[in-house]
């Protein structure tokens, strides 16, 4: 993935002035986009983050105006529980009673265009759950994302910890790595190469599964699974983002034999893994996806 980080693009605020739709949802228009984009000065691709904080927090607040950070012509929605479009996602936005949601984003990152987040949503039943988006020209164009039902254990949450990125000249490196990883123990099943990639048994663990921290406790945590029928399988990555020691590897594999989309965040430091999070979300039979871009 591309990680330049140029100095300034378009604008991303639109005028409220936009086509109406249900439930008296504002949405922008091309015409609307590109005249603001013509009127407005630059602003810093670091203000990507704030606007998707500023759009996940919409499903709690119900507020319209983070939609107009999203190009209507362009979007591609890849959570199948959405029709595509930006009406979808104003409609069900619009659908949620008021003071019902809670969304409490509490990691937040950029790669190039791309920025990855790590939340706590609550709709009624508590999720963990983790949001990709793409720009093209300052606006919104694509969207992933992987949710869980939240669970603890005595030692971690499926949340805690750092959540602020440091060691940004080692991005790249650390991407790297966890190609690596993934490919090497994962895909190739070379296990002997396992402890390599840790720094002895220094390994934070917040898979909820997943009792102990460490690497022993890591490799006696896919045993036990793998015991009760819940083996993990990984068939391949779609796509790998980070942001200095933060790195989100977007995987396709089986939980239990059942296609599952796996999303693993890492934390590295000096050049080992140090800490994991996760979220597996079962993929639906293709029956009944709401729209046909698939999961990944």
């Amino acid at each position: 993935m591309n990680n330049d980080r140029p100095a300034a693009v378009v604008p991303i605020e639109l005028p409220a002035a936009a086509a109406a739709l249900s439930g008296g949802a504002l949405l922008p228009t091309p015409a609307h986009a590109q005249a603001h984009f013509q009127s407005q000065g630059n602003v810093a691709v670091n203000d990507y983050i704030e606007r998707v904080v500023e759009l996940l927090k919409a499903f709690e607040t119900r507020d319209s105006r983070p939609l107009s950070f999203i190009d209507p012509a362009k979007y591609i929605q890849h959570n199948l529980r959405l029709d595509n479009g930006v009406k979808a996602l104003a409609d069900r936005i619009e659908a949620i009673p008021k003071g019902s949601a809670k969304v409490n984003t509490l990691r937040a990152f950029r790669d190039g265009n791309y920025v990855f987040t790590h939340s706590e949503y609550d709709f009624g039943d508590p999720m963990v759950g983790f949001d990709i988006f793409r720009f093209e020209n300052g606006l919104i164009v694509e969207h992933w994302d992987n949710l869980q039902k939240a669970a603890s254990k005595p030692s971690h949450s499926m949340v805690d910890g750092p959540r602020i990125a440091s060691d940004l000249d080692q991005t790249d490196a650390n991407k790297a790595l966890l190609k690596s990883y993934m490919d090497e123990i994962f895909v190739q099943k070379r296990r002997e190469r396992f402890a390599s990639y840790f720094d002895g048994n220094n390994y934070i663990q917040h898979n909820p599964l997943i009792l102990e921290d460490g690497l022993t406790g890591l490799l006696a945590g896919l045993q036990a699974l793998a015991k009760q029928g819940l083996t993990v399988e990984y068939d391949g990555v779609h796509m790998i983002l980070g942001e200095g020691d933060f790195v989100l590897v977007v995987n396709e594999g089986k939980f239990g034999g059942k296609p599952t989309a796996i999303y693993d965040l890492y934390r590295v430091a000096n050049a080992k893994i140090a800490e994991h999070w996760d979220t597996l979300e079962a993929i639906p039979p293709h029956d009944a996806w709401k729209n046909d871009n698939g999961k990944f």
